[in-house]
């Protein structure tokens, strides 16, 4: 991950340089997106900014001219009445533009912001929980960085220009005045520079209790969290702490707009002071006919549009400091290097497996401060066979799959596809040859069509092979006994007033059906090298639970697959049974033979096993008084071993 420069503690950019290096980036944005807008936006303010002043001279010089009648009035009239009339119609139009520039920058933001998560191919960020704050405040607020910062840096300009008028104005007519002017902007100037670093400040401070806020009352209002939370009566423990969230929060602004107050209060004070001054010393100026009652007009309008101005630059400097910060997330992600080494090395297709996959002496933590999940993993996933991992929660099955998929690399080790490593594979390429059902499966809110297709978008529009898919799964029945068959919607999150009564319009499926939904999602890569069922049938009934393994024995047939089940029945005609412990093969064979050994797979699968007999208890203390079934996998059983750690392997952390 690359910085981007001084930091806050939470990372967002801070600092002069940073703010510049934003404001070029968030240009170059806006030019490639809205480029016309840009240009006109730029145009705007320098219209806008000198309107104030044309109206103060045409006024002086109406005045004048009322005081001198042989002198024509008319065209000054006009000209004062087009002024009026732009001074009403810009800001409409420069509201306009900025909503336009605003879309258009937004958008490329968004595609720019959620091509570099694309480009993503590991979980490893997404699973690190400060990375995962700051691609949400990216994702939720850090695409209006761009356009708010190009906007805040365009009215500094504009506001500077109005000054920069006005204290002509007053130099024409009073230039002690125009000191005097410039030295009260030092004291306003450095005051909102640091009320603006405050209010930075003060939003990272309040970002944890806001995404802590928003986190309750999403458990508030969601369908998933629903049942629990009104089973449990957890509607006011969660109501309780959003609350005390949203009281820090509010806490925290109303010290802010204090402070605030206290010091725009003083400033408009200081203001309202040199302005009656430089009133006085007009009125006796024009009393004496030193200056003319237009001049007056003139210098009333100066002494306004200074501080309007320097209200104006100081708003938008502000605005400047608050859109960097947003910005700095923006940047953060859409700049932030690969996740993973060589993601898209090597050109050439990943080759269909003939040999196998090999784990050679692999280890894993999740990070250098965390304990090994996976230590010195030595295993074979042959070719055309099926091979099964059990083992306890935690022995780190799920870590080999992520590994398996490539969503991560090893901490030390190899894993090799047919001899050569995964990491010298293109990502991509790999993973279009694997098929899988994740423990953790998604219920897309869509059709079910595409709930089946997205598994092979090459078959999203192909209904014969979504169809064949859903056989395979034993899901087929079901979705084409649905109000609109395979096109009906798997959610009802998109009805709307008008058809809320229509079955047709979406339905919500027991978690057993999306089991099967998510099983035909993987068989529909039907040519894939790799098959791995992670769970397959955890949340379905017995009759469809052996329904499942009899058509996925058949389809697997001669295919590589790996099986991850808790249920060791159901993986015990796999060719290969690999026993998890502790991160490290404790025991791999196959299922006669694990039993024979009499070790941790026998006595799993013997605790199972008395579940369904009548005639024993089961203990950890009988746990050899089970013996398999007589017939072709009879054995004689042995005195289970131990369940401890393995040997012990501490000692200096491997290093990758």
């Amino acid at each position: 991950m690359t910085g981007h420069g001084n930091t806050h503690d939470d990372g967002v950019d801070a600092g002069p340089g940073s703010t510049m290096r934003s404001f070029v980036a968030a240009t170059r944005i806006a030019w490639a997106s809205a480029a016309r807008w840009f240009v006109l936006r730029i145009g705007l303010a320098v219209a806008v900014a000198g309107v104030p002043v044309a109206v103060a001279w045409l006024t002086k010089l109406v005045l004048d001219r009322l005081v001198q009648p042989d002198r024509p009035l008319l065209a000054p009239v006009l000209l004062l009445a087009g002024t009026g009339v732009a001074a009403v119609v810009l800001p409409q139009v420069v509201r306009y533009v900025d909503e336009e520039l605003q879309r258009s920058v937004g958008l490329s933001t968004r595609q720019r912001l959620y091509a570099a998560v694309g480009r993503m191919v590991g979980l490893s960020r997404f699973e690190d929980p400060r990375f995962h704050d700051r691609l949400t405040l990216a994702a939720e607020r850090g695409q209006t960085g761009p356009a708010e910062l190009v906007g805040a840096v365009v009215g500094v300009g504009q506001g500077l220009l109005t000054v920069a008028g006005f204290l002509g104005s007053l130099a024409l007519l009073n230039p002690w005045m125009l000191v005097v002017v410039a030295l009260a902007a030092v004291p306003t100037l450095r005051a909102e520079v640091l009320l603006g670093r405050h209010r930075v400040r003060m939003l990272s401070e309040v970002g944890q209790s806001w995404r802590r806020e928003v986190f309750y009352a999403h458990l508030l209002t969601s369908v998933t969290a629903a049942k629990e939370v009104r089973l449990y009566g957890l509607g006011g423990l969660f109501g309780a702490r959003m609350i005390a969230e949203l009281r820090q929060i509010h806490a925290r602004h109303r010290r802010m707009d204090r402070q605030e107050l206290a010091v725009q209060g003083l400033l408009g004070l200081l203001g309202a002071v040199i302005a009656g001054a430089g009133l006085v010393w007009a009125a006796e100026a024009a009393r004496d006919g030193r200056i003319t009652v237009g001049d007056v007009s003139v210098f009333v309008a100066a002494l306004a549009g200074v501080q309007g101005g320097l209200s104006v630059v100081t708003h938008n400097i502000g605005r400047a400091h608050e859109a960097t910060l947003l910005f700095g997330h923006f940047r953060y992600v859409a700049e932030a290097g690969p996740d993973l080494a060589g993601a898209s090395a090597g050109t050439r297709p990943v080759p269909p497996l003939r040999h196998g996959i090999e784990f050679r002496d692999v280890w894993f933590r999740y990070g250098a401060d965390l304990p090994w999940v996976l230590r010195g993993v030595n295993l074979t996933i042959p070719a055309g066979a099926a091979t099964a991992l059990v083992g306890r929660n935690g022995a780190g099955k799920s870590t080999l799959v992520k590994l398996l998929c490539r969503f991560y690399e090893p901490t030390r080790g190899t894993i090799r596809w047919d001899g050569v490593e995964l990491r010298d594979l293109p990502v991509d390429e790999l993973r279009r040859r694997v098929g899988a059902v994740f423990q953790d499966f998604m219920a897309y809110e869509l059709s079910a069509a595409e709930n089946v297709g997205v598994g092979d978008l090459t078959a999203l529009d192909d209904r014969d092979r979504i169809v064949a898919a859903a056989l395979r799964a034993g899901c087929h029945d079901s979705l084409a006994a649905l109000p609109r068959g395979y096109d009906t919607m798997l959610t009802r999150i998109f009805v709307d007033h008008a058809d809320r009564d229509d079955p047709g319009t979406g339905v919500v499926l027991s978690g057993g059906q999306w089991q099967r939904v998510a099983l035909a999602r993987a068989l529909l890569r039907d040519g894939c090298d790799l098959l791995i069922l992670d769970e397959p049938s955890a949340g379905l009934d017995a009759e469809a639970e052996y329904e499942v393994h009899r058509q996925l024995r058949a389809h697997r047939a001669g295919r590589t697959s790996l099986l991850i089940s808790h249920r060791l029945n159901s993986v015990r005609d796999a060719d290969t049974i690999v026993v998890l412990v502790d991160g490290t093969v404790a025991e791999q064979g196959r299922h006669a033979r694990l039993l024979a050994d009499g070790g941790v797979y026998a006595r799993l699968f013997g605790l199972q096993a008395a579940g369904y007999r009548d005639d024993v208890r089961w203990s950890d203390t009988t746990a050899t008084s089970w013996h398999p079934p007589a017939g072709d996998d009879a054995v004689t059983a042995r005195p289970a071993q131990p369940d401890g750690p393995p040997a012990d392997l501490a000692g200096p952390a491997p290093t990758r």
